[in-house]
């Protein structure tokens, strides 16, 4: 789930201004192009996709390129039959030297032919855009590991470094299946690393389109859904009662939404916040009395009217789903909505629990959280070895662009890396525009320009850290 959805520290993968059409694209463009495009036209949906055949067609490339079937894992859990995922591994010269691993999620969110303009499963290049299911949340990433592998294993020099790629299944759809967490608690060993390269980074844009902030995710919020439950008699329709249960859930989902959770700033958000503060409009004003005193609730409700800043601001909770009654003609006997939170750092998935039963003050409306109960993601160290490349490269590919640590309020699969101690950064490099770019909604698009940008940026970042000429 990219990650595209992050706060305004918290950055969504996005991109730059510009577009450059298929034609005017260099030979390895195309080339990138072409893996782009298998892996979009593949539907990996949970209702009607599968992400063992987008695994196999990647593993496929990677033997046409050269890779050993010994190096090549396509890996499918025996319930899962359609959530396979693929390991590729690139050995390096020095076996001492450890490992960088490059993760994604083949999965995508659902998409009715019916809603879309175009159709979601075909790539279709327009107006300097990539549209179609996927193309920034998150299949533009995959392609650029897919393409970093075959580019190195095709060079003369084999890299110093032992560089690895997992496609797995399962991130936007983790109630179900999630295969990062399947390969971290059965094969730990396949994808061990020194670090882990993710999702969830990126770069902002100005309202005039000209680049603002790139960001690197070192943190992220924790997903969890509670399911809120109101039970009654019920009875005829004609003889209504004072005791209806969805006017009882309305009134507990109504107190939710009128509750706000205290501010937490983290190490990473203050950094963001103190960019932001600089700002001389009426946030940045509230976000500087914010960081002087977070206890300042005035400040807190104006730096909210920013979404972006309101998603990393605090723990934030919001009703997704609903579903009552049992007939046209009958009062309700059950009512239930799913609230899907965002727990910020610090707090913990009972204690949000605690809180909404607090808020809702209802013991009638039953409080749930609903399996499974999701690690919390650890926040890795602003570690020089990993962070200084990116710094570095982005002064040579987009000058003048500030990088800043992030916090992300979409969760990823970075989250479930936390046990295994493996450090996880949702990397830089790609910029969108500001409205998320359609991820999880309709007629997703990402610019054409800002892919190929964010391409020849990761290559060289991955170079650096594997020590490919």
């Amino acid at each position: 789930m990219r990650r595209i959805a992050a706060g305004l520290v918290g950055l969504a993968a996005l991109m730059g201004a510009g577009g450059a059409m298929a034609q005017g694209a260099r030979p390895d463009q195309l080339a990138f192009r072409e893996i782009y495009k298998e892996l979009v036209e593949t539907n990996t949906t949970l209702s009607a996709g599968s992400c063992t055949e987008a695994a196999a067609k990647m593993g496929a490339r990677l033997k046409a390129a050269g890779f050993a079937d010994a190096d090549i894992h396509l890996l499918t859990p025996a319930d899962h039959p359609k959530e396979g995922s693929l390991v590729a591994v690139l050995k390096g010269s020095n076996p001492k030297a450890g490992a960088v691993l490059l993760l994604g999620h083949l999965d995508v969110v659902e998409a009715r032919r019916e809603d879309w303009t175009r159709d979601p499963f075909v790539l279709v290049e327009e107006d300097g855009y990539f549209y179609g299911r996927g193309t920034a949340d998150m299949k533009g990433l995959d392609a650029i590991w897919v393409d970093t592998l075959i580019r190195l294993k095709q060079a003369k020099t084999p890299p110093k470094r032992t560089l690895k790629m997992a496609l797995t299944c399962g991130e936007e759809t983790a109630e179900a299946f999630n295969g990062a967490n399947w390969h971290v608690q059965n094969h730990r060993e396949l994808i061990a690393a020194d670090f882990v390269l993710n999702e969830g980074g990126g770069g902002r844009l100005k309202a005039d389109g000209t680049r603002d902030l790139l960001s690197v995710q070192v943190g992220e919020k924790a997903a969890q859904n509670y399911k809120l439950t109101v039970t009654n008699p019920g009875g005829h329709s004609s003889r209504p009662r004072p005791d209806n249960a969805i006017y009882q859930l309305a009134e507990a989902l109504l107190k939710v939404r009128a509750h706000v959770f205290p501010t937490m700033l983290t190490e990473t958000t203050r950094i963001g916040f103190e960019a932001r503060a600089k700002h001389d409009d009426a946030v940045g004003r509230a976000l500087k009395r914010l960081l002087a005193d977070p206890a300042d609730l005035e400040a807190a409700r104006v730096a909210s009217t920013d979404v972006n800043v309101n998603s990393i601001l605090h723990t934030n909770c919001v009703t997704t789903r609903l579903d009552a009654g049992h007939a046209n003609n009958a009062l309700p006997q059950r009512a239930t909505a799913v609230v899907n939170c965002r727990i910020i750092p610090g707090e913990t998935v009972e204690g949000t629990r605690e809180t909404l039963e607090k808020v809702i003050g209802d013991p009638q409306v039953k409080v749930e959280t609903i399996p499974p109960v999701r690690p919390i993601a650890v926040s890795p160290p602003l570690d020089p070895a990993v962070v200084g490349p990116m710094r570095a490269l982005a002064e040579k590919h987009f000058p003048g662009v500030a990088l800043i640590p992030s916090m992300s309020s979409g969760a990823t699969d970075g989250r479930y890396f936390g046990p295994a101690k493996i450090p996880v950064y949702g990397v830089p490099g790609i910029f969108g525009d500001p409205d998320g770019n359609g991820a999880h909604g309709l007629n997703e698009r990402i610019r054409v320009r800002s892919l190929y940008d964010g391409r020849d940026y990761l290559f060289d970042l991955v170079k650096v850290y594997v020590g490919a000429k």
